[in-house]
This record gives structure tokens, C-alpha cells and sequence, in this order.
């Protein structure tokens, strides 16, 4: 009998590992619960935004394209060392100052600073920018009402408020 329980445990663990495969050898059309839940947030980006970021995306693509064909231009005709070495040091300050913005714009995105002070932030480093702004963000962060609850305190006027009397006095202020 102990024998036959084994068994049973065994197959029926073989058959879940049958059943359910690992997941980098899901098949490609077969949707998981982790899809279905990123589909809605995709959807409820507007249309118009997403439109102005592919067309941000393209433009930026097309810039990098335009620089790469000079980049090229510029090598393909240096014909002495002293030339490539020009173009190069050019092109490693370009890729210096790009790196550089990348920096500053994922450190500014950290601490949920707009762009405009992003350009800001000074340090050679990440650890000095990152400190310089935690300092930018105290300065910029808005601060916290003093109390949440909306509307009149009832507590300012102390007077009873009577409809009736309210009324009347409306009544004869509009006679003429």
C-alpha cells in the first residue's frame, strides 16, 4: 500500500509539470494573466499622446540619422591621422555631452524634477548629482496643506444659522 501512495504522488507531480510549461517556453499566441493586465494600461494612454511620441521618436531617430551620414562624411574623407584624430575627438565630445544629458535627464527623473531644471544639476558624478538633486527637489516639492477638509469651518461662525428669518428678511428687501 505505501508503495501505490508514492506512485500516485509521483505521477500526478509529473502530470502538473507536463501540463504546465516553464515560462520562457510559452508559445507565442498564448496570452498569459501578465499580458492581459499591461493590455488595459496601454489602452488608456490617449491616442493623441502616444501619436506625438512616435513622431517625437521619429524625429529624434531622423536627427541621429542625419548625424551619423556627416560622422561618416567626415571619416570617409580624413586622409591623414591628424584629420581622424579631429573627427574623432569631435565625435567623442559629441558622445560625451550626449551621455552627459542622459545623466542628468534619468537623475532628474529619479527625484521627479521637470526637464528645466534637469539642465540644472551640477557634479561631475552621479552621486553628486543625485545630491544635488535631492536639494532641488526639497525646493521644489510642493507642500502640504495644513489641513484637507474642504468647504466653511464651522467652527468660524458661531452664530445660528435660522432659515425662516433668512427668508423673511429676503421678502422685504425686495419690495419695492
Amino acid at each position: 500500500m505505501p508503495e501505490q501512495e508514492t506512485t500516485e504522488t509521483t505521477e500526478s507531480t509529473t502530470e502538473e509539470t507536463v501540463e504546465t510549461p516553464p515560462e520562457g517556453d510559452k508559445p507565442e499566441g498564448e496570452q498569459t494573466t501578465e499580458s492581459t493586465e499591461e493590455k488595459p494600461t496601454e489602452e488608456s494612454v490617449p491616442a493623441d499622446v502616444l501619436r506625438k511620441k512616435l513622431t517625437d521618436a521619429n524625429a529624434e531617430a531622423a536627427n541621429y540619422r542625419t548625424k551619423l551620414r556627416e560622422t561618416e562624411a567626415k571619416l570617409s574623407s580624413a586622409k591623414t591621422v591628424e584629420e581622424f584624430e579631429a573627427a574623432t575627438t569631435e565625435l567623442r565630445g559629441q558622445i560625451d555631452a550626449l551621455e552627459r544629458t542622459i545623466l542628468l535627464n534619468n537623475v532628474a527623473a529619479k527625484y521627479e524634477l521637470p526637464p528645466v531644471l534637469a539642465k540644472r544639476l551640477s557634479g561631475a558624478t552621479e552621486e553628486e548629482l543625485e545630491a544635488d538633486a535631492k536639494e532641488l527637489q526639497k525646493l521644489v516639492a510642493p507642500e502640504q496643506p495644513q489641513s484637507l477638509s474642504g468647504g466653511l469651518d464651522p467652527e468660524e461662525d458661531a452664530d445660528e444659522f435660522d432659515p425662516v428669518k433668512a427668508a423673511q428678511a429676503a421678502r422685504r428687501s425686495r419690495r419695492y
